[in-house]
């Protein structure tokens, strides 16, 4: 059968998700807000990092009002590298009215040159603006902010390492929500003296696009089991479909596309050995089912490791 006839029965759209699904908003995010406002006073400049995968989806629009205001403003799209590089200039050009300083980064990488350069440019922004009550300070204090997971903390770290020479300061991890409180400053620099405060991610308080809320768990910026790996991982196979990127046949070892998530969860399972033992009660012997829970946590890290490719799921957006 030829790719275009399997193709023309897939969905074109999502299913329906359960509104309260994405009104994520613990307790600690609430307290860390009014933790970074009471200590604007403190704060030089404001940089906000977002996960350049999805650039326009899921930002905090209330950042914008409760916390950077006057302040001057650095947006840092982190993660570059899971991207196409070509999407970057027309990612910059639609956020540029908005964002005029931005900066695109690989956190993990210590000869980024994204990373360095935000350094010279939060100190010619510090220099040119009014710094109110911090006139007087002989030290420059930038304020880390961003949804979860997005890697604010490595990027103060990276930032540490580089002109401080010094060992990590900022916990870090693979899930969000690692970094609950406003911590106290971090130095970066001696000379200058600059500090930073880490932050935790704070994701606006109700998401009511449930696509955009899909994009974010897919992106891990929202803890899996809020959401459930099936259903994250039913999205990207929804995702890559309508895009036409059938790359995923290959790294999942599968016989053509398919838009059928438990057939391509079996073959995962299958292909990659992810079994369930179980008892048999009637004749006291045991049989091996699918684990569909860890094929899905396997199709959903392919895709956040980069092994389906460098993909930007606002691409519909540009």
């Amino acid at each position: 059968m030829c790719l275009k006839a399997v193709t023309d029965t897939f969905r074109s759209s999502f299913k329906k998700v359960e509104n309260d699904l994405f009104k994520w908003f613990p307790g600690h995010m609430e307290k860390g807000l009014k933790q970074m406002q009471n200590k604007l006073k403190l704060v030089d400049c404001v940089i906000e990092v977002h996960d350049a995968r999805v650039p326009f989806s899921g930002r905090n629009g209330e950042f914008k009002y409760k916390v950077s205001g006057v302040k001057p403003h650095i947006l840092v799209m982190n993660k570059m590298d899971l991207i196409e590089q070509r999407l970057i200039p027309q990612i910059q050009k639609k956020l540029q009215n908005e964002c005029p300083n931005i900066v695109f980064t690989n956190c993990k990488d210590q000869k980024c040159k994204g990373v360095h350069s935000i350094f010279s440019m939060a100190q010619k922004l510090i220099r040119n603006s009014d710094r109110y009550n911090r006139a007087n300070a002989e030290d420059n204090c930038i304020m880390i902010i961003g949804i979860p997971n997005v890697g604010k903390s490595s990027l103060v770290n990276t930032l540490r390492n580089r002109f401080l020479q010094k060992a990590n300061a900022a916990p870090v991890g693979a899930k969000p929500g690692i970094t609950r409180s406003v911590m106290n400053k971090i130095k970066i620099s001696e000379k200058p003296l600059f500090y930073m405060l880490d932050t935790p991610g704070i994701l606006t308080p109700n998401i009511t696009n449930a696509e955009t809320g899909l994009k974010l768990a897919l992106c891990a910026t929202i803890s899996d089991h809020y959401v459930g790996e099936d259903i994250i991982a039913d999205y990207l196979l929804y995702w890559l479909n309508k895009n036409q990127l059938y790359h995923y046949v290959d790294v999942f070892k599968l016989d053509q596309p398919s838009d059928d998530i438990i057939n391509v969860l079996t073959h995962i399972a299958i292909k990659h050995n992810k079994f369930l033992k179980i008892k048999d009660s009637n004749n006291n012997s045991y049989m091996l089912k699918p684990n569909f829970s860890e094929s899905a946590q396997f199709m959903v890290q392919s895709f956040r490791n980069g092994n389906l490719g460098k993909l930007m799921l606002d691409v519909n957006l540009l």
